[in-house]
């Protein structure tokens, strides 16, 4: 096999491996390095969000859900559950089963499109032949020449000082989705997703959880309506809550993890716990990536510097995903790949940011595009809202989960969407008709004017938008 190549792609996560698939496609010789293993040392390609991040947390968030209803819900339909337990060695096992599946199909469609699979660590070596060199360390070393180079590192989870993880008793989110049995009692750093979903799981399964937050306002980056009922829903169904709070100490012992820390009047507090979750964000991997080598640029945050269009200050260098600036999201790593892919082409590739839906997979689901309404307050931008309540969507009564409610900001003189936000049942699934329509410049009226299916929960977005301007058809 010839190591020269059109296109190297170093990172096999969601960015990396759909920009090497659509470079293929495109017509391009394409390789990608990836040194993600299994348990047994194979390839496990997928990067973080399909081993120990998107993937495996739903798998897990599912599990649990399902222990929940039948242990809470199911009575309301009639069933009754006797005996019930959990076994959480077979759940995990069912996780694992799900992640080496997606680690399977992505292998399966390199060999589809002839993409050509490195296993092991990439970086760069020099410049070379109007292209670049790249090592590939691993058990079969290796070295690859390319015209272009993606770079597709992806991020790793931010270590809190003094609480180094060891994903025993202080855990990353790789640890959390490897937790042998319930703790008693779980303490989670961070109210972020990762927090919120990883604590959800293990509080339905029993565990006693409580989040500690450094930033005062709950979900802040979420709409503040949205938020306020989020928090009220996590501490009903039995999360602590603790906001502005600042780590002074985190000690791991022999019985489990202690945290000292001052709640948000300034009073020394203490939370001892059997396991604790940092989950305070995230980092740039780009160490072992050897950019000094090429003169690669860098941030202050160790993140790679690109312009629009995702090029880096070095000729035919590419970066997307993680390891660049915007958000830290799988699906905006595999809008980038693709983009890069096609602008090696001579096409012209296009991500919209302001596009990109967020989602937070707690039960209720949260999830939301666009402006929130304290961001179009700040800006000073004229905006109707509307809103409308699961609790009178007849779908959502036949489900049993009434929680929440879908809410429209449009401009007030041209009632074009500017953002829209989901809190309740399958959140996740319904954001997109919202994306569409944004991605079409839609007005709140449009949606409002379209045939929903009755019963569905998509009726709620409908009444929604009505509500922008004060009608509604749910008499």
């Amino acid at each position: 096999m010839s190591n020269q190549f059109d296109v190297i792609v170093i990172g096999g996560g969601p960015g990396g491996y759909i920009a090497a698939i659509r470079a293929a496609q495109l017509g391009f010789k394409v390789a990608c390095v990836d040194e993600w293993k299994n348990s047994k040392g194979g390839p496990a390609p997928g990067g973080t969000c399909t081993n120990v991040g998107c993937i495996p947390s739903k798998a897990l968030l599912q599990s649990s859900e399902h222990y929940e209803q039948a242990a809470h819900h199911f009575v309301d339909h009639g069933i009754t559950v006797e005996g019930l337990k959990m076994d959480v060695a077979k759940m995990i096992g069912r996780k694992d089963t799900v992640v080496k599946q997606n680690n399977d199909g992505i292998l399966y469609l390199f060999k589809k499109n002839k993409v050509s699979f490195f296993h092991g660590r990439g970086s760069f070596v020099k410049a070379a032949d109007g292209g670049y060199e790249i090592a590939v360390a691993g058990d079969k070393p290796d070295t690859l020449t390319g015209k272009h180079v993606i770079v597709a590192t992806g991020s790793n989870a931010r270590q809190l000082p003094g609480a180094e993880f060891d994903e025993k008793l202080i855990l990353s989110n790789d640890g959390a989705l490897a937790i042998g049995e319930v703790p008693k009692k779980l303490g989670v750093i961070g109210s972020g997703v990762i927090g919120l979903e990883m604590g959800s799981v293990w509080r339905r399964l029993g565990a006693e959880v409580t989040v500690l937050e450094a930033l005062p306002t709950f979900l802040a980056a979420v709409d503040e309506q949205v938020a306020k009922e989020a928090q009220k829903i996590f501490v009903k169904q039995g999360i602590k809550l603790e906001l502005g709070v600042k780590i002074s100490e985190v000690k791991a012992g022999k019985k489990g993890v202690s945290v000292s820390y001052a709640n948000a009047k300034g009073e020394e507090q203490k939370l001892d716990v059997d396991k604790l979750i940092v989950s305070i964000g995230r980092v740039p991997n780009t160490n072992g990536l050897n950019t000094e080598a090429v003169g690669l640029k860098l941030d202050e945050r160790g993140a790679i510097i690109v312009d629009d269009d995702c090029k880096t200050n070095l000729p035919n260098v590419w970066a997307v995903g993680d390891v660049v600036r915007g958000p830290m999201l799988a699906h905006k790593a595999e809008e980038e790949g693709v983009a890069v892919a096609e602008r090696i082409a001579g096409q012209h590739g296009h991500v919209d940011f302001n596009l990109i839906p967020w989602v937070i997979y707690t039960s209720p689901e949260i999830a939301w595009v666009g402006k929130t309404e304290q961001a179009l307050k700040a800006e000073g931008r004229p905006y109707k809202a509307g809103s409308f309540p699961f609790i009178a969507n007849g779908r959502a009564r036949a489900l049993g989960d009434t929680t929440g409610f879908v809410k429209f900001l449009a401009d007030a003189a041209t009632d074009e969407i500017l953002g829209v936000h989901i809190i309740g049942p399958f959140a996740s699934e319904l954001i997109s008709e919202a994306v569409v329509a944004m991605a079409f410049k839609a007005s709140a009226e449009d949606i409002a004017r379209i045939c929903h299916a009755h019963p569905s929960l998509s009726e709620a977005t409908k009444e929604a938008a009505l509500a922008v301007d004060k009608r509604t058809l749910n008499f």
